[in-house]
């Protein structure tokens, strides 16, 4: 892999005084942007980001302790664990470019002592969604150089975080606006039924959101907006940045990556979906999240009904309660009825079919291929399109089920 930083002439994202390519990768769990992702996408000058989630499955000999392991104490630790030792690799693999962050669910159960790990370790930022990180200042407080980046979906939820955070004189160093129409894994809308709603078009976000920052008093070039979902073509960055965006980001695109830290047949079943293959659906911590119909998935909607009109609280399934809320384990019959860790950590392994899938609505950038990151900035940033002669396997699913 060329490691020299990636150049191109569009105007870079600053973030904390660091002059970035105004490409993001985001973050996907379980374990699948990892040190290796992350690390790669800073040594070429961009923002790598790590996924909190249950980073232990990386870890043969964490997995050896608690793989089988219902003491929920062990468990956390060992994630805090992993964690830290994935932040290190990923600064070490970047050689002091770029920054790595840390994506951080609000749902998950340790949310807190997952953004104190971070900040111990030496993550450049912590990223969080699933939720509105109102007491992200307070939790960050002894670590002022780290940058704090929320994702959120509306003007709304932007405007409420600014207000809070502003009585505590902290303003975020960066806001990631993502579309639940287009993305991947969990969406920032209520219900299945709102995730197309105009209120969250680009448009309406980035220009909504830049005109609540000329009435809170704040200039428009203090907080970076990244726009997020369905994005995948270098017209759609330009009109973004256009639009008044600072960046992009991507998941979907750099989970497909040689660099990504899932299987090979993780990348496959993610390449080779065609349209009709992705589905949205209740996720189990009450939000709708999108993925590849994989055998697992159709077997589950199949059934989805019945398992809610039974939901009642039970034990959690693999003993570390990784959600705050988890309508499988608390019975509630309006969310998801499974364990999304075992699933996805299916799915990390490439487990096709028992795995879950996340994956955004939108085509690939090269198609079915799997391509080193460097060629997905070249051709993001530059329109540089490599020659790629299409690996197809249409059967894969199939074969699968």
């Amino acid at each position: 892999m060329d490691t020299t930083v990636l150049h191109t002439d569009l105007p870079k994202l600053i973030i904390k005084n660091k002059a970035l390519l105004p490409v993001v990768q985001g973050g996907m769990g379980v374990g699948v942007s990892a040190h290796n992702l992350a690390g790669n996408v800073a040594l070429l000058g961009g923002l790598g980001t790590i996924s909190s989630v249950d980073l232990r499955r990386h870890h043969p000999d964490l997995m050896k302790q608690t793989g089988q392991s219902r003491d929920k104490e062990a468990i956390n630790a060992a994630n805090l664990v992993a964690l830290d030792r994935e932040i290190r690799a990923a600064k070490q693999k970047a050689q002091g470019n770029g920054m790595i962050a840390v994506n951080i669910m609000r749902a998950v159960a340790d949310y807190a002592a997952y953004v104190k790990q971070s900040c111990e370790s030496g993550a450049d930022a912590i990223v969080v969604g699933a939720g509105l990180p109102m007491d992200l200042p307070e939790l960050t407080a002894d670590y002022p150089d780290v940058a704090l980046v929320p994702i959120l979906s509306d003007v709304r939820g932007i405007s409420l975080i600014l207000k809070k955070w502003m009585r505590r004189d902290r303003l975020p160093d960066a806001i990631v606006i993502e579309n639940p129409q287009f993305a991947a894994g969990h969406l920032g809308a209520a219900t299945i039924d709102s995730v197309n709603d105009p209120h969250f078009s680009f448009s309406v976000v980035i220009e909504g959101t830049l005109a609540l920052f000329d009435q809170l008093g704040i200039p428009r070039d203090r907080i970076p907006l990244i726009a997020a979902g369905g994005i995948y073509t270098p017209a759609q960055v330009k009109a973004l940045l256009q639009l008044g965006a600072s960046a992009v980001q991507l998941g979907t695109s750099f989970a497909v990556t040689e660099e990504g830290d899932a299987h090979r047949d993780f990348k496959r079943v993610l390449a080779e979906a065609r349209a009709d293959d992705i589905v949205t659906f209740m996720s189990c911590a009450g939000l709708p999240a999108r993925a590849v119909r994989t055998p697992w998935l159709i077997n589950y909607l199949d059934k989805e009904q019945k398992l809610q009109s039974k939901a009642c609280p039970k034990d959690c399934t693999v003993g570390f309660d990784c959600l705050h809320q988890c309508g499988w384990r608390d019975g509630n019959a309006k969310a998801g009825q499974f364990c999304i860790d075992t699933q996805l950590a299916f799915a990390l392994q490439g487990d096709i079919k028992r795995g879950l899938f996340f994956r955004s609505a939108e085509p690939l950038p090269f198609g079915s291929a799997i391509r080193p990151v460097r060629e997905l900035f070249d051709y993001l940033l530059n329109g540089i399109h490599p020659q790629i002669e299409q690996t197809s396997h249409p059967a894969l699913l199939m074969q699968s089920a």
